[in-house]
C-alpha cells in the first residue's frame, strides 16, 4: 500500500489547534460537574460513545414515495463513560441533508450553515449516566441509502474551551482493503427500509448471488488478453504468434530528431514494468511520418528484429509507447509481431477532478496524469474553487488560500471557512489545503510531458462560498486600515441585500453578485493571474471553466441589482435573467483574452446564444434517464464543443455496485460498475434506454424527435446532420472522498473503461438516427447481434484487466478498487465468480482462516468470500455468501 497516509489512527484525539495526545488505553471515567474544563472537554470528547443509526426511509412522519414529500428517520445514540451534568456544551457534526424536526425532549439541532449542524441539550436535559446510552431521534430531508451519508468527525465544545473532536467518531483504516471504515454507524441492513428509494424501487442490492448471477457471461480467457491493447486500437493486424518478441533485455531507442522530453514518462511507464532503455534491448525507432494525421494518431510495427513507431505529433509517439506498454505481459514481458494503425475517437478525452470539496494532494493530481497518459487521456479539468475550498494561490489575493484554503471551527470565519463534510474543527487535516503557485506550475509542466492539457476550473456565480468569505476578510482587514477603494476592489456580495434563498447544497450565501463591477474585476484578475501561471509554464491556457452554476432565488432583494435591472443596456429586464447576463459577459471576456469559455450545460441553456462568444465549451451534466440527450443536442446543435459527462456512467463518485456500504453519492445512479460504462453508446445518447434502467431499476423511454411548444417553438429534436460531441469526460466530486487513495479507488480502474470508450468506437454501437426516434426497451434498435458484440468484447475487456492490466495499476502504487465476489452455494457446494477473470479468490467459513478458491468446495455455516489485488497483496471487500 501506498505513500499518503491517513491521520485517523486509533488513539489519536485531535483538538482545533490540531494537536494530539496519545492514549495507550482508555482512560478512566471521571464524573463531570458544571463549569467544564478544558482537561474534562478533551476527557469527554475521548471516552463519549456515539452512534449513528437509520432506522426507516418510510417513517410515518413522511407521506412520500418516490412521488410526494420524501424523509428519513435516524438516530444519535449518545453513551458516556461517565455521569455529565453540565449544559453549555454543542456538538456539531455534519449531515448531508438536513434535520427537519427533533423527536427527542431533551436535544435541540439547529443547522448550522451547509451541512453543519449542532446538537445542544434542551433545559429538559437530565444529564448523562455513566454507560447508559440516550438517543436523538430526528427526522431527515429526502432518504439515506448508504452508510457514507453519516459523515465522520463530530465534535464537542464548550464556552471558550477549545473544541475537541469525538473520538469514536472519526473514520479507521482497514489494514487490509486499505479503505475507510465508520465504526460509529450501525449498518444498513434492512433491504426495504435501509436501501429501497421508493416503495417500488426495483434495483437489487449487489448481494454476492446478485453479483455471481452478473458475472455468469464473463468467462476465463486467457488467450483472448494476450494481444490486447487498452483502449482498442483502430487497427490491429498481427503477422505471427509462432515465436514472441522478447522484451525481457529492453529496447534501444532511437528518436530519430524526435524530442526525448515528449516520449520520456512512456518510456519511464514501460520501464515500470520491467522493459527498460538499454543498449542490448531491441531497437526501437520513433520516424517522423507527416502523412498520418490527426493529433494523437501513429502506427506501431514490431517485428523480430526492430519496433518501428511512426507518426506526426508528440501524442503521436507517445500513445504508441503506451500501447507497446498495454501489449507487455509483466511476467514474460513478450509481444507477438503485429502491426497498429490507430486514431482517436474524440480529440477532447478528459478527467475532472474535484479538489475543492476536500483537498487532494500534488502527488495524487501527478499519478493521475501519468495513468492518464497510459491510456491516452488528453484533458484534465481540475475544479478548484467551490463553496467549500479555493484550492489555489492567486498574486495579490492572499485570503483566497488562507482562508478559503482551509475549514476549521471559527464560527465568525475571520481566519477559515467553517467546517463542512465532516472536516473537524481543525485546520490540520488532509482535507484542507491548496495548490501554490509553484505546485500549479508543476502540475502544468508534468501534464505536457504527458500531453495533457489542465483546464483550470472556479465555479462562479452559484458555488462561490469559499471566494466571497475569503474577500470579505479581505475588505473587513482593509476597512480596518481605512482603505475604503482597496477594500471595495475585489468585494463579491451586496451588504444591503436581504434575500433569502439556499442552494442544492444548503448555502444561503454561496451567489457572487452579478450586479457588481467589482466582481467582474475579481474574475478578471483571477483569470490573469491564472493565465500568467500557465504562461510561466510555458503552457499557454486555452479554456478556463466558469462553472456558470447558478442558484435559484438569489438577487431578489439585492438593491445594487434592482438599481442595475431598472438602468441597464445588457437588456436585463428582471432577476432572472442576471445568471445569463454573468455567463454571457464572462464569455465574451474570456473570448477577448483568446481563451475558450466553458460551463456546466444547466447553466450554459440559461443564456442568450446570440450574445454568447462564438464558441463555447458546454459540459453535459444531464441524465439520460431524464431526457438528458436533449439538452445534449440542444447545445451541440449551437455549434458549441458539447462534451458529455452523463452521470449514470461518467461520475466515478457514485458507487461501483448497489450496495449501501460502497463509497459515494448517489443522486444519478447507485451503481455504475465498469461493465455499465463499457456499455455507454455516447454517439447516440437515446439509444441507451434501449439498455440501461433507472436509479430505481425502472425501464425508461427516450425520445429523439422533434418537440414544440404550443406557439411552435423548438423545445428538443434531434442532432443537425453531422453534428458530434466533442468528446467524453470522467467526473470525480469529492464531497465524500476524504483522502488519495478513496479517489484512487473510486477513478480506478473505471478510468480504463473511459479511455476505452473515449479513444474507441465500438462496431455494437447503434448509429445514431439524425431524423429522431423513440428508444424503449422494446424497440429493438440494439439488436440481438449487437448485444451479443457488445458482451464478447467486454469478456475480452474484463479478461485483459484482471489477467494484465491490473498489475500494471499495483506497480505503479495505485489503489484501485478490487471487486467485490459473486458468489453461491447450491447443495452444500460453494460456487464464486469475479467481473474480472484472473483475480485471486479466497473464502473462510464460521470465521476460520482464509482459504483460496479454485474450484467448487463442500462448506457450512457462514462462508464469507473476498477478492485479492492483481499483486496478492490489498484484499477486496468481504461478502457473506446469501
Amino acid at each position: 500500500m501506498k505513500k499518503k497516509l491517513i491521520a485517523v489512527a486509533v488513539g489519536l484525539m485531535m483538538t482545533a489547534t490540531g494537536c494530539a495526545e496519545r492514549t495507550s488505553q482508555a482512560a478512566p471515567a471521571v464524573e463531570v460537574q458544571a463549569g467544564l474544563t478544558q482537561s474534562q472537554l478533551n476527557q469527554l470528547s475521548a471516552t463519549l460513545d456515539v452512534k449513528y443509526r437509520l432506522l426507516s426511509n418510510f417513517p410515518e412522519q413522511c407521506s412520500g414515495d418516490g412521488a410526494g414529500e420524501r424523509c428519513f428517520a435516524a438516530q444519535i445514540e449518545l453513551t458516556p463513560a461517565a455521569d455529565f451534568n453540565d449544559k453549555t456544551w454543542s456538538i456539531y457534526f455534519s449531515q448531508m441533508r438536513p434535520v427537519q424536526q427533533v423527536l427527542s425532549q431533551q436535544f435541540a439541532i439547529e443547522r448550522v450553515k451547509g451541512d453543519l449542524h449542532k446538537i445542544t441539550p434542551t433545559e429538559q436535559f437530565a444529564g448523562f449516566k455513566a454507560g447508559e446510552t440516550v438517543t436523538i431521534d430526528f427526522i431527515g430531508q429526502s432518504w439515506q441509502l448508504s452508510e457514507i451519508d453519516a459523515m465522520p468527525s463530530y465534535y464537542i465544545t464548550a464556552g471558550e474551551l477549545s473544541p475537541a473532536v469525538i473520538k469514536s467518531t472519526q473514520v479507521s483504516i482497514d489494514s487490509e482493503t486499505g479503505m475507510e471504515v465508520r465504526p460509529y454507524v450501525v449498518d444498513f441492513d434492512d433491504e426495504l427500509n435501509h436501501y429501497k428509494r421508493s416503495k417500488s424501487d426495483q434495483l437489487q442490492w449487489a448481494k454476492s448471488d446478485v453479483l455471481f448471477a452478473a458475472n455468469q457471461t464473463i468467462e476465463h480467457d486467457s488467450a483472448q488478453v494476450v494481444d490486447a491493447i487498452i483502449p482498442t486500437p483502430l487497427s490491429q493486424v498481427v503477422s505471427s504468434t509462432d515465436q514472441a518478441v522478447d522484451l525481457n533485455a529492453g529496447i534501444k531507442v532511437i528518436l530519430n530528431g524526435v524530442k526525448a522530453s515528449s516520449v520520456d514518462a512512456a518510456l519511464n511507464r514501460l520501464a515500470r514494468i520491467g522493459v527498460a532503455q538499454s543498449n542490448s534491448g531491441l531497437p526501437t525507432l520513433l520516424e517522423l511520418d507527416k502523412t498520418i494525421t490527426g493529433e494523437g494518431a501513429y502506427e506501431l510495427t514490431i517485428g523480430a528484429d526492430r519496433i518501428v513507431i511512426n507518426a506526426n505529433s508528440d501524442a503521436g509517439f507517445s500513445y504508441g509507447l503506451a500501447s507497446l506498454t498495454s501489449l507487455v505481459d509483466v511476467k514474460s514481458k513478450k509481444v507477438n509481431e503485429m502491426k497498429v494503425v490507430d486514431a482517436p475517437r474524440y480529440d477532447f478525452r478528459g478527467m475532472h477532478v474535484d479538489v475543492a470539496r476536500n483537498f487532494h494532494s500534488k502527488a495524487f493530481i501527478l499519478d493521475l496524469l501519468d495513468q492518464m497518459a497510459a491510456y491516452k487521456l488528453n484533458k484534465l479539468h481540475l475544479h478548484m474553487a467551490d463553496d467549500e475550498g479555493w484550492r489555489l494561490e492567486i498574486e495579490g489575493l492572499p485570503e483566497l488560500t488562507d482562508i478559503g484554503g482551509q475549514r476549521c471551527h471559527d464560527l465568525a470565519e475571520n481566519n477559515c471557512l467553517l467546517p463542512q463534510l465532516g472536516s473537524g474543527p481543525s485546520t490540520d487535516t488532509q482535507v484542507n489545503g491548496y495548490y501554490s503557485k509553484a505546485d500549479y506550475i508543476e502540475i502544468l509542466q508534468y501534464a505536457a510531458a504527458r500531453q495533457i492539457e489542465v483546464i483550470p476550473s472556479m465555479d462562479m456565480p452559484g458555488h462561490s462560498r469559499a471566494a466571497i468569505i475569503s474577500m470579505e476578510a479581505r475588505y473587513r482587514k482593509l476597512m480596518a486600515q481605512g482603505l475604503e477603494q482597496q477594500a471595495n476592489e475585489y468585494r463579491l456580495t451586496d451588504p444591503l441585500d436581504t434575500t433569502v434563498y439556499s442552494s442544492v447544497q444548503y448555502y444561503d450565501d454561496n451567489t457572487i453578485n452579478v450586479c457588481m463591477e467589482s466582481s467582474f474585476h475579481f474574475v478578471d484578475k483571477v483569470i490573469d493571474e491564472i493565465a500568467n501561471l500557465h504562461e510561466q509554464a510555458g503552457q499557454p491556457l486555452k479554456i478556463y471553466h466558469i462553472g456558470a452554476d447558478e442558484t435559484a432565488g438569489a438577487w431578489l432583494e439585492s438593491p445594487l441589482c434592482k438599481a442595475f435591472i431598472a438602468n441597464n443596456d445588457q437588456g436585463v429586464t428582471s432577476v432572472d435573467e442576471l445568471g445569463a447576463y454573468f455567463i454571457e459577459r464572462l464569455s465574451n471576456l474570456i473570448a477577448s483574452k483568446g481563451i475558450l469559455a466553458a460551463g456546466w450545460s444547466d447553466g450554459m441553456s440559461h443564456t442568450r446564444p446570440e450574445k454568447m462568444a462564438k464558441n463555447n465549451q458546454s459540459n453535459i451534466w444531464d441524465v439520460v434517464a431524464h431526457g438528458g440527450h436533449k439538452r445534449a443536442h440542444q447545445q451541440a446543435n449551437l455549434g458549441w464543443d458539447a462534451v458529455l459527462g452523463n452521470p449514470e456512467v461518467l461520475y466515478f463518485d457514485f458507487p461501483y455496485v448497489n450496495d449501501p456500504k460502497e463509497h459515494g453519492y448517489y443522486w444519478a445512479s447507485r451503481g455504475t460498475d465498469e461493465r455499465t460504462l463499457h456499455s455507454f453508446m455516447p454517439d447516440n445518447l437515446p439509444a441507451n434506454a434501449e439498455q440501461w434502467t433507472d436509479i430505481e431499476g425502472k425501464p425508461f423511454e427516450a425520445d429523439d424527435r422533434v418537440t414544440k411548444d404550443d406557439q411552435g417553438k423548438l423545445v428538443s429534436g434531434p442532432l443537425k446532420q453531422g453534428v458530434k460531441f466533442a468528446g467524453l469526460q470522467g467526473q470525480i466530486w469529492s464531497e465524500t472522498l476524504r483522502s488519495d487513495e478513496l479517489v484512487e479507488y473510486m477513478i480506478y480502474p473505471r478510468l480504463l473503461v473511459l479511455a476505452e470508450r473515449a479513444w474507441h468506437k465500438a462496431s455494437w454501437e447503434v448509429p445514431y438516427n439524425y431524423e429522431g426516434a423513440v428508444y424503449n426497451q422494446q424497440t429493438g434498435t440494439f439488436t440481438n447481434e449487437m448485444r451479443a458484440a457488445q458482451s464478447k468484447q467486454w469478456g475480452e475487456l474484463a479478461n485483459t484487466l484482471g489477467q494484465k492490466e491490473l498489475v500494471k495499476l499495483d506497480l505503479a502504487g495505485i489503489d484501485y478498487r478490487v471487486p467485490t465476489v459473486g458468489a453461491k452455494i447450491e447443495q452444500g457446494m460453494l460456487y464464486t465468480n469475479i467481473i474480472y477473470p484472473g483475480l485471486s479468490i479466497e473464502y473462510r467459513a464460521n470465521g476460520g482462516d482464509w482459504q483460496k478458491f479454485t474450484a467448487p468446495v463442500a462448506v457450512t455455516g457462514q462462508v464469507e468470500v473476498r477478492a485479492i489485488a492483481a499483486d496478492n497483496q490489498r484484499k477486496g471487500r468481504t461478502l457473506v455468501v446469501n
